[in-house]
C-alpha cells in the first residue's frame, strides 16, 4: 500500500513555479534573479568570449546553485560595456533600476560590488532603492547578501574599499599626468589645430600650421574676433574634424599655448616636448589685444574720433551743431557746439553746448535699438526685394540683429562711417532728439553683413 502511494505521489506533477522536498513541506516561491555586469572599457568587448561573459557565466553557475532555493534568471540582459563605476550615467543600469521600480525582480547578482558602482554614497543610494522595493543583492564571489545585517554590515565595508581603490587609482592618474605634463609631453585629448598625434606625441602638420599663423597674424590686423570669425565662416574654414571655425573656437585657438610649444598643467605652463607653431612676438601681440574687452576697445575707439556726427547733427532753429573742443589739466573735452550760438550768442539758442562724448553714446545706443525694430527691418526687406536680391526677410532681421554684437568691435573709421552711411540727420530739442534713418544706408548696412552672392546682388 505504502509503495502504491509514493509512486502516485511521484507521478502528480506540481507547477512550474514550485517544488517539493516532501509532502510536509511548504512550496518554494519563484525568486526572479537578474544578473548585472558591468565593463569599465570598451577594450576586447569584440571578443567572442569578454569580460562581460566571463561575469555572466559566474553568475549564473551561482544562481544554478540556489536552484533549491527558487532561484531562477530571467531572460532579460544587463550589460555596460565601456562604463565607468564613478557613475550611475549607464543604459543597462538605468534598465534595472526601471525594472526594480516595477516590481521584476527578487535578486540582483553580481560578480563584484565594484561592478554595481565604485561610488560609495551611489552605491548606498542603490541599496536603499533596492532594500525599498523586496529585492535582495548579490555578490558571487564575495560571499555575501543583504537578507541580514552582518551581509549589509559587509557590504558597507566593501563598498568603503571600493570607493578608496577608485580614488586612489585616479590620484595615481592625476599624478602621472601631471609629471608627463612638467616633462612636456602631450597627454592626450583634443588635437589643436595644426598639429597631428604619432606615437603618442604633437607633430606639426605644415599645412594647418599655416593656417593658425593666418589667423593670428589676421586677428592683430583686424583687432576682432567677431570680425575675423566673419570671414573664416564666409570662407567655410573647418578643422580636420569638419568642425567650423566660429568665434567660440577661434577664441580656443587664440588662446591655446600648445601654440607657443608649450604643455600646461593647471594653469602653469611647462616647455613642450613638440614644436611651436607662434613665435613669442606675434602671441604677445595678439594677447594684449585679447586682455582688453571689446567694450573697452570701443570706447577708446570713440575717444580718438573727435567728431563721429559732424555734418548730422543740428539744433532747435535748424542750425547745425560743430564740433569743438578745450583743454583743462591735460585733459581733451569734446563738445558739440551751436553755430546759432557761436554767431549769435549762446542765450538766443535753447541747445546750446552738448557733451560730445556723452551725446554720441545716446545716439548710437537709438541707433543699435532702431534697427533691431520690427517696421526698420520690414522696410529695409522691401527695398532689398526692390533690388531684384534673393533674398529673405528672416535674412535681413539676422542681418541687422548680429551687426549690435559687432559694433563694438569696430575701427574708429568704420564707426564713423557706418554712422555717416545709416544717419540723415539728427535733430536736438529741448526735452527730446529726432533722428531720421537713411532706408538705402540700412539695405546697403544689410548687404554688407550677407553672404558673398547677396552683396554682389545688392551693389
Amino acid at each position: 500500500m505504502t509503495s502504491r502511494t509514493s509512486q502516485k505521489r511521484r507521478a502528480s506533477p506540481f507547477p512550474s513555479s514550485f517544488e517539493r522536498a516532501d509532502p510536509g513541506r511548504s512550496a518554494i516561491r519563484k525568486v526572479r534573479c537578474a544578473v548585472y555586469t558591468r565593463k569599465s572599457s570598451e577594450e576586447g568587448l569584440d571578443m567572442d568570449f569578454n569580460s562581460l561573459d566571463a561575469q555572466r557565466e559566474a553568475c549564473e553557475a551561482y544562481i544554478v546553485s540556489q536552484r533549491a532555493e527558487g532561484w531562477t534568471p530571467i531572460p532579460d540582459r544587463y550589460d555596460d560595456g565601456g562604463f565607468s563605476g564613478g557613475t550611475l550615467e549607464r543604459p543597462a543600469l538605468k534598465r534595472l533600476i526601471a525594472a526594480v521600480q516595477a516590481g521584476k525582480l527578487d535578486v540582483i547578482v553580481v560578480y563584484k560590488i565594484d561592478r554595481l558602482s565604485r561610488s560609495m554614497l551611489d552605491f548606498l543610494n542603490l541599496v536603499e532603492l533596492f532594500e525599498r522595493h523586496g529585492v535582495t543583492f548579490v555578490s558571487v564571489t564575495q560571499s555575501f547578501n543583504t537578507k541580514d545585517a552582518m551581509g549589509r554590515m559587509a557590504l558597507n565595508i566593501l563598498v568603503t574599499f571600493a570607493q578608496f581603490e577608485r580614488e586612489l587609482i585616479g590620484e595615481r592618474i592625476r599624478d602621472k599626468v601631471a609629471a608627463s605634463r612638467k616633462r612636456g609631453k602631450w597627454m592626450g585629448g583634443w588635437t589643436p589645430l595644426g598639429y597631428e598625434v604619432r606615437d603618442r606625441k604633437l607633430l606639426v602638420h605644415q599645412g594647418d600650421a599655416e593656417r593658425v599663423s593666418a589667423i593670428f597674424r589676421r586677428f592683430v590686423q583686424l583687432k576682432s574676433a567677431t570680425l575675423l570669425a566673419r570671414e573664416l565662416i564666409a570662407a567655410n574654414e573647418r578643422t580636420r574634424y569638419g568642425h567650423l571655425i566660429d568665434k567660440t573656437l577661434l577664441y580656443r585657438i587664440l588662446r591655446n599655448r600648445v601654440y607657443l610649444g608649450e604643455a600646461v598643467h593647471k594653469g602653469t605652463a611647462y616647455p613642450g616636448e613638440h614644436e611651436a607653431i607662434i613665435d613669442r612676438k606675434l602671441w604677445d601681440q595678439a594677447h594684449g589685444i585679447l586682455k582688453e574687452s571689446p567694450r573697452k576697445r570701443a570706447n577708446n575707439s570713440r575717444a580718438q574720433t573727435p567728431a563721429l556726427l559732424k555734418g548730422l547733427l543740428f539744433g532747435p532753429d535748424g542750425a547745425a551743431m560743430s564740433p569743438t573742443h578745450t583743454r583743462k589739466s591735460g585733459r581733451l573735452y569734446r563738445y558739440y557746439i551751436s553755430q546759432t550760438a557761436m554767431k549769435q550768442g549762446r542765450s538766443d539758442c535753447p541747445v546750446k553746448l552738448v557733451p560730445a562724448a556723452e551725446l554720441e553714446r545716446i545716439i548710437i545706443d537709438q541707433v543699435r535699438r532702431l534697427l533691431q525694430a520690427p517696421e526698420i527691418i520690414v522696410q529695409t526687406w522691401r527695398a532689398l526685394r526692390n533690388q531684384a536680391t534673393d533674398i529673405s526677410e528672416a535674412e535681413v532681421r539676422n542681418a541687422l540683429l548680429g551687426f549690435d554684437e559687432l559694433w563694438d568691435e569696430l575701427f574708429p573709421a568704420e564707426q564713423a562711417r557706418i554712422v555717416q552711411l545709416l544717419v540723415e540727420r539728427i535733430d536736438m530739442h529741448a526735452e527730446r532728439m529726432d533722428i531720421t534713418l537713411k532706408i538705402q544706408g540700412l539695405t546697403s548696412l544689410s548687404a554688407e553683413l550677407q553672404p558673398e552672392p547677396f552683396r554682389q546682388a545688392a551693389e
